[in-house]
C-alpha cells in the first residue's frame, strides 16, 4: 500500500497477518487494466480523490488501473491505513458469477501484534466481515501470505524477528557473484571507440561495458516472466497476457566505490553513439524518430559530483567528441530543442526536485535515450520530491549507479525499482508482498526472489575481487583519553541526560522532546571532538524545560534550535531521513523539511509526526536563511575570542600529522569532520604547526569545490598538504587520490557514509598504501557509535528494511538508550 511520508509508523519488520476481508473491485468499466486468474493486486491509497476521501485504487501487474475497492470496505480500511496501523496485500479470488462490473478479491491485513485489537475494533463497527486466523473461514484464503503464515506464526516463541534473520549486502548479491564467477552475468568484454575515449579501460571496466551494453540492447523477457503456450505469465503474480512484456533495458550498476564507474559509463555513451552512427550509415535506421525523443543521456547527480564528471570528461575523452550541457543553476535553458543538441546533459537532484511541479520544463518534455542516476542511493526515500521527479522522467534506458545500493536495509532497493519502472516491483504493495514481508519474516522465498532479481538486473564487484593491483587500505583506531576538563564537562552533560531520561519514563514522551534529545547527543559528541565548539551557555538553554514548548512563545528556544542546526551538519529530517532543505521548525520544537511536513499536514487529521500534537501550517516557523550562512570570518573570530581550552583530539591529530610529515614530507592527508566549525577551528593550530591547508565543505558551490579539489590534487610539494573536508560534502563522487592518509575526527552514525569518504582516497589511480585513522574518545558515546556501526555493517535489520521506528538522529529509541549507556 502506497503511503505518505510517515517517519514513525510501526516497523514493517514487526507486522504479522491479522486476517483478511472479502471485497469487490468496482468501476472496472472505466479503466483499461485487466486481470486474469488469481493475480496479486497493487493497492494504492488515494486520500485526495475528489469523489471519495477513503478511495483505494487497484492496479494490475503492469501498473494499469483496474478499478477501486468498493466503498464499504475502503471506508473501514482507510482510517487504519492513514494512521499507519496496518498495511495490506490483495489477491483476486475465483469468481462465483459472471458479473462483469465487479471482480472479487481478498485483502490481507498486516499489523503489529499490539495493534490487533484496534484492527478488530475497527471492523466491529462496520458492516465488513473481518476474518481472523481463528475464524473457520480463514482457510478459504488463496493468498500465499496465509499459506506461509499459519496460526503458529502468532505464537511468541515462533515469531521470527528481523534481527535474527537479517541479511547483509553480500548475501543479497551472492547470486550475482556466483553468476559472475561462471561468466554468465557479464557479456563479452568491449572496448570503447578510441576516437572518443582516449584512456585504456581496465579488464573489469571492459567487462562492465559489455554487460551494460547487453542490458541496454536485450530482447529477453524481464525477470519472473515466462512464455507458456503463446501467452506470457508472471510466475510471481499469476498475471497473464498475450502481449510480450517489454524488456527491462537498464538496471543497477553497483560496483564498489573507486572502481571507475564514471569512466565505464562514459564508455557506454561513446560505444552506443558509435553503434548508432554505424547503423545509420548502413541504412538500418528506418524508423522515424519521435519528435520528443533525443539521443542524449541525462546524468543526475549531487552537486559535489558534477565536478567529477567534468574532470573525467576532460581526462578520458578526446576534446569535442562528446557535447555536454550543464542544466544547473543559472544555466538552465527553457528550450527543449537546445538540449537535444547534446550527447550529455548534467543536472542535479535538487534542480529536478525544484521543477517537480512544473509540467513544461525542457527535461520533462524530452524522451531521453538513457537516464543515469549517479549516487542513486540519494533517492532512498521514494516519497521525497527529488525522488518523485526522477521517477517521472521519460527514458528508454535507466541506470541506477551507486556503490552503496543498500545503506539502511533492503527496503532501500524499492526506490531503485520505482525509478527503473520495473513492474510490478515498482509498486510498494507488490514489493511488500513479494519481497519485503517474506524477507522480514526470515522466509527463504524473500531472499531467493531478491537474489534472482539482483542477479538479473545488477552488476556488483568489489575492489578486492576486481582490482588485484590496488594498494592496500589499512584502517586503524586511535583511542584518545579525554583531559580532566573535557571529562568533567562530558560527565556533567551526561548526568543531565540521565535526569531527563528518568523524567521521560516512556518512549513516546522521549520522542516528544526530540529536539532536546538531539541537542544533548550533539553536545556530547562535540565535547569528544573539541569542546571549543560548545557554547558556554548551552546548558541553561538546553535544559530549561522537559515538556513540549511552543517556540512562538519562547524565542530563546527557537534560537537554540537554529544554533543546533548550524552546529550539527549530520542532522537529517526525520520524515525523509535526508539532510533538511528549506528548514522549518514546528511550534512544538521539531525540525523538518518544508516539503515533507506540508505533505504530512495534507491529511485530514494533521498532527506532528513526532509528538502527535495537533499541527497546522500556520504553526510552522522558517529558520532564517542567514542563520545558516554564517561568514567564515565571524565563526573564526568567535572561536578565537572564546575561552582558550585545549583539545585532546586536536593535539593528537597534529602529533600524527607531524609524524607522517617527518616520514615523508610529500605525504598529503585528508581530515574529515561532520562539523564545519571543527574544520574552521583546525585551520589556525595546523598553520601554527607549519601545515598548509585547504577546506572543502557544504557551503561551497560546485565550481568552488572543483577548484579546491584541483588544487589539492596537484603534486608539487609546496602545494597544500592537508585537506580539511566535510564528511557529507566529500563522501560521494570526488577523487582525492593525491592523498594517502585519512583522519576521521568523529564516527558517523551510518558506516556507509564513512566508507564512501574513505574511498575518495582509496580508488583507481591510488599509487600508495592508504592509511586511515579514526580518532575515538575513550569511554564515551563515540565508542558506542562504533559498536552500532559494526552491528549495521554485519546486518541489514528489518527495521532498516522498512521505515526506521522512532528514529532519533539516525538511531532507534533502543539505540538511544544504548549509546547513552542506560
Amino acid at each position: 500500500m502506497e503511503d505518505s511520508q510517515e517517519p514513525f509508523s510501526q516497523s514493517q519488520s514487526e507486522t504479522y497477518l491479522a486476517g483478511f476481508v472479502m471485497a469487490n473491485i468496482v468501476g472496472i468499466k472505466h479503466y483499461s487494466g485487466t486481470i486474469t486468474g488469481r493475480e496479486i493486486l497493487g493497492l494504492i491509497r488515494e486520500p485526495l480523490n475528489p469523489y471519495d476521501s477513503n478511495a483505494i485504487k487497484v492496479l494490475n501487474t503492469q501498473t494499469l488501473q483496474v478499478g477501486y475497492i468498493e466503498r464499504a470496505v475502503a471506508s473501514a480500511l482507510a482510517p487504519l491505513l492513514d494512521a499507519h496501523i496496518i498495511h495490506v496485500e490483495a489477491i483476486v479470488q475465483p469468481r462465483s458469477n459472471n458479473n462483469k462490473f465487479r471482480i472479487p478479491c481478498q485483502i490481507h491485513i498486516f499489523a503489529h501484534q499490539s495493534s490487533f485489537d484496534a484492527v478488530h475494533d475497527a471492523f466491529n463497527g462496520s458492516n465488513v466481515h473481518f476474518i481472523s486466523y481463528s475464524d473457520p473461514s480463514f482457510t478459504l484464503s488463496h493468498s500465499a501470505a496465509v499459506k506461509e503464515t499459519r496460526a503458529d506464526t502468532f505464537n511468541s516463541d515462533s515469531v521470527t524477528t528481523g534481527n535474527n534473520n537479517s541479511k547483509n549486502l553480500d548475501q543479497i548479491f551472492k547470486l550475482v557473484r556466483e553468476n559472475l564467477a561462471s561468466k554468465t552475468l557479464v557479456s563479452e568484454p568491449l572496448n570503447p571507440p578510441s576516437s572518443i575515449i582516449k584512456s585504456e579501460l581496465l579488464q573489469h571496466q571492459k567487462e562492465a561495458l559489455g554487460w551494460l551494453y547487453h542490458r541496454e540492447s536485450t530482447q529477453d523477457l524481464p525477470p519472473f516472466w515466462e512464455e507458456k503456450v503463446g501467452n506470457f505469465v508472471n510466475v510471481l503474480t499469476n498475471y497473464q497476457t498475450n502481449a510480450r512484456p517489454e524488456p527491462l533495458r537498464g538496471g543497477i550498476f553497483a560496483d564498489g566505490m573507486g572502481l571507475g564507474k564514471t569512466l565505464t559509463l562514459l564508455s557506454l555513451i561513446s560505444y552506443d553513439k558509435m553503434k548508432m552512427k554505424s547503423g545509420k550509415k548502413r541504412g538500418r535506421s528506418s524508423v522515424e524518430r519521435v519528435e520528443s525523443e533525443t539521443n542524449g543521456t541525462l546524468i543526475v547527480c549531487p552537486p559535489s559530483v558534477i565536478s567529477t564528471w567534468i574532470t573525467q570528461l576532460e581526462e578520458h575523452t578526446n576534446r569535442g567528441t562528446l557535447k555536454v550541457y550543464m542544466y544547473y543553476g543559472d544555466r538552465r535553458t527553457q528550450d527543449a530543442e537546445e538540449l537535444r543538441k547534446y550527447d550529455i546533459v548534467l543536472t542535479t537532484y535538487a534542480t529536478l526536485g525544484a521543477e517537480l511541479r512544473c509540467s513544461d520544463t525542457p527535461v520533462k518534455k524530452l524522451g531521453w535515450r538513457r537516464i543515469v542516476l549517479d549516487e542513486a542511493h540519494t533517492i532512498k526515500n521514494v516519497n521525497a520530491g527529488q525522488s518523485q521527479a526522477v521517477i517521472a522522467l521519460n527514458a528508454k534506458r535507466r541506470w541506477a549507479v551507486t556503490g552503496t545500493p543498500i545503506q539502511n536495509g533492503s527496503y532501500d532497493l524499492f526506490s531503485l525499482m520505482a525509478f527503473l519502472h520495473f513492474e510490478p516491483f515498482s509498486i510498494k504493495s507488490y514489493w511488500q508482498s513479494l519481497v519485503q514481508r517474506p524477507l522480514n519474516q526470515g522466509k527463504q522465498t524473500g531472499m531467493s526472489r531478491l537474489q534472482v532479481l539482483m542477479s538479473a538486473i545488477s552488476l556488483r564487484r568489489t575492489k578486492d575481487t576486481a582490482l588485484g593491483g590496488l594498494p592496500p587500505k589499512i584502517v586503524e583506531t586511535c583511542y584518545v583519553e579525554l583531559s580532566f576538563e573535557e571529562r568533567k564537562l562530558y560527565d556533567e552533560v551526561k548526568e543531565e541526560i540521565k535526569s531527563l531520561m528518568m523524567h521521560h519514563n516512556s518512549n513516546d514522551r522521549l520522542v516528544s522532546s526530540y529536539s532536546t534529545v538531539l541537542s544533548m547527543i550533539l553536545r556530547l559528541r562535540q565535547i569528544c571532538a573539541d569542546f571549543s565548539m560548545v557554547p558556554l551557555d548551552f546548558k541553561s538553554c538546553l535544559f530549561s524545560s522537559t515538556d513540549i514548548e511552543d517556540v512562538s512563545k519562547n524565542p530563546e528556544l527557537l534560537q537554540t534550535l537554529i544554533r543546533m542546526l548550524q552546529d550539527g551538519e549530520d542532522f537529517d529530517c526525520p520524515i525523509c531521513l535526508s539532510p533538511p532543505t528549506d528548514i522549518v521548525i514546528t511550534c512544538c520544537a521539531h525540525i523538518f523539511c518544508r516539503e515533507c511536513i506540508l505533505k504530512t499536514l495534507q491529511r485530514s487529521n494533521s498532527s506532528c509526526p513526532l509528538c502527535r500534537r495537533s499541527l497546522s501550517e500556520t504553526e510552522l516557523f522558517s529558520a532564517p536563511p542567514e542563520s545558516f550562512k554564517t561568514d567564515d570570518t565571524d565563526v573564526t573570530t568567535e572561536l578565537c575570542t572564546a575561552e582558550v581550552r585545549s583539545s585532546t583530539k586536536v593535539s593528537t591529530l597534529i602529533k600524527l600529522l607531524t609524524e607522517s610529515r617527518d616520514q615523508n614530507p610529500a605525504t598529503k592527508s585528508v581530515v574529515f569532520s561532520q562539523f564545519r566549525k571543527m574544520l574552521l577551528l583546525l585551520e589556525e593550530p595546523l598553520k601554527a604547526a607549519g601545515f598548509k591547508t585547504l577546506r572543502l565543505d557544504g557551503t561551497m558551490n560546485a565550481k568552488q569545490r572543483a577548484q579546491v579539489i584541483e588544487q589539492f590534487q596537484l603534486s608539487e610539494v609546496d602545494e597544500p598538504m592537508i585537506l580539511l573536508a566535510s564528511l557529507r560534502a566529500s563522501s560521494t563522487g570526488i577523487n582525492l587520490t593525491a592523498a594517502s592518509r585519512v583522519y576521521l575526527m568523529e564516527p558517523w552514525w551510518n558506516p556507509a557514509v564513512e566508507e564512501q569518504a574513505m574511498d575518495r582516497v582509496h580508488r583507481i589511480g591510488q599509487k600508495e598504501e592508504v592509511k586511515i585513522v579514526r580518532l575515538i574518545a575513550k569511554n564515551s558515546i563515540e565508542e558506542k557509535i562504533l559498536m552500532l556501526q559494526e552491528k549495521k555493517k554485519k546486518t541489514i535489520t528489518s527495521r532498516g528494511s522498512g521505515r526506521r521506528s522512532r528514529d532519533i538522529a539516525g538511531m532507534g529509541i533502543e539505540d538511544l538508550h544504548f549509546v547513552l549507556g542506560e
